[in-house]
């Protein structure tokens, strides 16, 4: 059986005269090696090729496919505009959990108060899963802690506020700041983070020439300071109230660490709906975190 999303892969090259035409074109974000990959298995999977690659040109199949296909995706436009007519606007929205829990109620409450008849249908993830279900469409926005950079090629992105890190340590830590660590010939201690908040902080360590790796790996911010807390070693933490205020912990702070950015994720142009929401989020940040605020355009 062909596989839909490579025939649409196919349309959308089709018809604009080349794969890195069609990059330009998606709806949403996708490499220009992806597409050829999967254009190369349409191929061997119908057994024929569908086009000449440079200069482009389709084969005889090719334009046997393309009038195939063609009508069927040039109409999904128009019948997706028919039946959102017919329903109220919806957004489907990923975060972290201290972000849904905590934050993301008051900006759709605030969206909702302007626009009573939009729908919210809210995920919670880390940022990996949050990133795979945008790129298969399971989302349409997502706010993210930014801890893996790289990995949000393809997707666009707005910072809307960067946290300072601290380390964490037990109330009764001898340790009274990072420097008397980063001093010691050799950090005993064992170290708790995030599964995927090393390289934001690892890269501050190896600009201190100072070698410490997780011992310990969490699945989120509250169960970092949870471990800590409850004495199993000293915990990398972003320095907001929600997640450091503990009695049984103190946060030394992180000088000369990079912050850890807190960013809106969607893919292709930004839709209505997706900027009310991230104009409400930038609101709400200047509102309780004005100091760590991005204030960027949405473009």
């Amino acid at each position: 059986m062909l596989n839909i999303h490579h025939l649409e892969l196919f349309y959308y090259v089709a018809r604009h005269g080349g794969i890195s035409r069609a990059v330009r074109q998606m709806p949403y974000g996708i490499q220009q090696p992806a597409i050829s990959s999967q254009l190369l298995q349409l191929e061997d999977g119908l057994g024929t090729k569908l086009f000449d690659r440079q200069p482009f040109r389709l084969t005889l199949e090719g334009e046997q496919l393309y009038a195939y296909v063609g009508p069927f995706f040039e109409g999904m436009e128009k019948i997706e505009t028919q039946l959102s007519r017919k329903s109220a606007p919806q957004l489907r929205i990923g975060a972290s959990q201290l972000i849904s829990r905590d934050h993301l109620p008051a900006v759709i409450h605030a969206v909702r108060k302007k626009h009573p008849e939009h729908r919210f249908f809210m995920r919670t993830g880390v940022q990996a899963q949050l990133e795979t279900w945008l790129r298969e469409r399971q989302l349409d926005m997502a706010f993210v802690t930014a801890l893996q950079p790289a990995s949000m090629t393809g997707l666009r992105k707005l910072a809307l506020l960067r946290m300072p890190l601290v380390l964490l340590v037990p109330r009764k830590s001898p340790f009274k700041s990072a420097a008397e660590l980063w001093a010691l010939d050799r950090i005993d201690e064992p170290l708790i983070s995030l599964a995927t908040s090393g390289s934001v902080f690892q890269k501050g360590l190896q600009r201190l020439k100072v070698d410490w790796h997780p011992s310990i790996e969490a699945n989120s911010l509250e169960l970092v300071t949870w471990y800590v807390a409850n004495d199993y070693g000293i915990g990398v933490q972003v320095n907001v109230p929600e997640v450091v205020n503990h009695p049984k912990v103190r946060a030394l702070p992180l000088v000369g660490f990079d912050p850890v950015e807190i960013v809106a994720l969607w893919q292709g142009k930004p839709t209505l709906l997706i900027r009310e929401v991230v104009e409400e989020a930038q609101a709400y940040i200047r509102q309780v975190w004005p100091q760590l605020a991005c204030n960027e355009k949405l473009k």
